[in-house]
C-alpha cells in the first residue's frame, strides 16, 4: 500500500486520471447532447413504416399497429391509444398485453441515439457491439410477439394503420434545440455525478489491488458468477445499485486501465442489464403506467415486458457467450 501512495505523483495523476477522465467528461457531454438532439428531432419515425405488415403477420388490430408507431416518438401516446381502445372494448386484455409488449422495438428504439452516443464515449468501440446485441434482444422480442399473436389471435379483416395517425410532425430545428438545451440541462448533473466518483474510485481499486481480493472472493462466494472476471462484477453492482449511466463509467474505467476484454465488458453489461432492470423498472415504470392503465393491468404489463425482456437478452447473452 506504501508503494502505491509512493507512486502516487502529482504527474501520475494528472496523467493517469485528470487528463483522460477530463476528456470522457467532454465525450459524454458532446454524446449527451447529440442523442438528445436526435431524440427531439423524432428521426425514428419514418421506420415506423414497417409497422402495418408485421401487424398482419401477428393478427393484431389496427390500433395496435398504431400504436406501435407511435411509439417510435412517445411511448405515452402509444400506450394511451391502446388503454382508450381497451376501455372503449374495442381490444382484448389479451390484444393490450401482446399489442404493449409488440412494442417494445419502438420504445427501445425511442431512446437508442442517446444510449450509444452515452455509452460511446465511456467504452468505444465495444459501445457499437452491446448496442447491436440489445437491439437484438429487441427485434426477437417483437418477432416473438408476432408468432404468439400469429399462434393465439384469429385472423382479421384488412385495414388501415396509418389513417389512425396525426400526420408527421415538421422539424422545427428551433423548437427542438430548445427542448434539447432543456434535457441537457437535466441530464447533464447527474451524469457528472455519477461519473467523476465512480472513475476516480476505479483508478484507486485498481492500483489497491482489491480486484485480487475480489477474485478470491468470487471464487468461494459468487460461483453462479465465477464466468465473468472479478473486475466486471464492478459493473455488475454499478449497474444494480445506481443508473445505468454508473455501470457505463464503471466499463469505462477498465476500458482505460485496460483491465477487461472487449468480450468481457459487454458480458458484464449484459448481465447487469438482466439484474437491475425489473427493480428499476418498477420502481420508475408503475407510476406511469398505472397513470395510462388500471393498476393491476399497469403491474401484469410491467412484469411481462420486464420477464420478455430479460429471457430475450439472456439468450442473446448465451449466444454471444458460447460464439461470440
Amino acid at each position: 500500500m506504501q508503494a502505491v501512495a509512493e507512486s502516487l505523483t502529482l504527474p501520475a495523476l494528472w496523467h493517469g486520471l485528470a487528463v483522460p477522465l477530463s476528456r470522457l467528461l467532454l465525450s459524454v457531454s458532446v454524446g449527451l447532447f447529440v442523442g438528445t438532439l436526435i431524440e427531439a428531432l423524432h428521426w425514428t419515425r419514418a421506420v415506423a413504416k414497417v409497422a402495418q405488415p408485421l401487424v398482419r403477420l401477428g393478427r393484431l388490430k389496427d390500433v395496435a399497429g398504431a400504436s406501435f408507431s407511435l411509439a417510435f416518438f412517445s411511448g405515452a401516446a402509444a400506450n394511451t391509444m391502446l388503454a382508450e381502445a381497451y376501455e372503449r372494448g374495442e381490444i382484448t386484455r389479451r390484444e393490450v398485453m401482446l399489442s404493449n409488449l409488440f412494442n417494445s422495438l419502438p420504445t427501445y428504439f425511442l431512446h437508442l441515439p442517446t444510449l450509444f452516443f452515452i455509452a460511446a464515449p465511456f467504452i468505444g468501440a465495444a459501445a457499437a457491439l452491446y448496442v447491436g446485441l440489445t437491439v437484438l434482444a429487441a427485434l426477437l422480442r417483437t418477432l416473438g410477439i408476432v408468432l404468439l399473436g400469429r399462434l393465439t389471435l384469429p385472423p382479421l379483416p384488412e385495414g388501415c394503420v396509418s389513417c389512425l395517425l396525426a400526420e408527421d410532425p415538421k422539424w422545427d430545428w428551433r423548437a427542438a434545440f430548445k427542448k434539447t438545451w432543456a434535457r441537457f440541462k437535466k441530464r447533464l448533473p447527474r451524469m457528472i455525478f455519477y461519473t467523476i466518483p465512480i472513475y476516480v474510485a476505479f483508478f484507486f481499486l485498481k492500483r489497491w489491488g482489491v480486484f485480487d481480493a475480489m477474485e478470491a472472493y468470487m471464487a468461494e462466494h459468487m460461483g453462479f458468477l465465477s464466468w465473468l472476471p472479478p473486475q466486471a462484477m464492478g459493473i455488475v453492482v454499478f449497474h444494480m445499485a445506481a443508473e445505468t449511466t454508473a455501470g457505463y463509467a464503471a466499463a469505462g474505467a477498465l476500458v482505460q486501465t485496460g483491465g477487461l476484454t472487449v468480450k468481457e465488458l459487454v458480458l458484464a453489461l449484459l448481465v447487469g442489464n438482466i439484474l437491475s432492470s425489473p427493480v428499476r423498472a418498477v420502481r420508475h415504470q408503475f407510476p406511469y403506467y398505472a397513470g395510462i392503465f388500471r393498476p393491476a393491468l399497469a403491474l401484469n404489463l410491467i412484469i411481462s415486458n420486464q420477464a420478455l425482456r430479460a429471457a430475450s437478452i439472456a439468450l442473446v447473452l448465451a449466444a454471444y457467450a458460447l460464439w461470440g
